[in-house]
């Protein structure tokens, strides 16, 4: 449920996503408001849990050469319970599964993000989830993105979002 934002508010998440380590007293001045406006501000924002704070690192400077994007469906309808609790074991197992979500579109209703350090890692990561997820589980298609391509166009960062969510009107 999308909480209703002032337009000062949407003004202090874009700074705290372009610098979540500047000081109220530097965010204030940027967006135009009080220190005490940006303090109060992020103290709501914090304990509503709208924003957290978290370091997006570099994943090929870290030796991650492989990024894979993940589209799957459910073979069966039974037992979604089970299943869904089986998925979270599966995740909490493994750290460089950054995303895992129902959806829609290509062919598929669930969708994951990984990361891998080389090709090895990604073909072990690849045949243990066939091993475990073959009979409820079938993978629809793979994106797999190479880290250190000189194609990227935009690394991975939410700097842009900032950008996005100052331009929107408030409601």
């Amino acid at each position: 449920m999308a909480i209703p934002l002032k337009d000062s508010e949407r003004k202090i998440i874009c700074e705290l996503i372009k610098n979540s380590r500047g000081s109220d007293r530097e965010i204030a001045k940027a967006v135009g408001v009080s220190q005490p406006t940006v303090t109060r501000t992020r103290n709501r924002l914090e304990k509503e849990r709208m924003i957290n704070y978290v370091g997006i690192p570099d994943l090929a400077k870290m030796g991650y050469e492989i990024m894979a994007f993940m589209f799957a469906n459910w073979k069966h309808q039974e037992y979604p319970d089970t299943r869904v609790s089986k998925a979270k074991e599966f995740i909490a197992k493994h750290p460089n599964i950054l995303f895992v979500s129902t959806g829609i579109g290509a062919n598929s209703d669930r969708m994951g993000i990984s990361v891998h350090k080389n090709y090895s890692d990604y073909a072990k990561y690849m045949t243990e989830m066939k091993t475990e997820w073959a009979e409820l589980m079938e993978v629809t298609d793979i994106f797999v993105i190479s880290l250190n391509s000189d194609n990227i166009l935009r690394n991975l960062t939410f700097k842009q979002l900032a950008e996005c969510i100052r331009k929107e009107e408030p409601e």
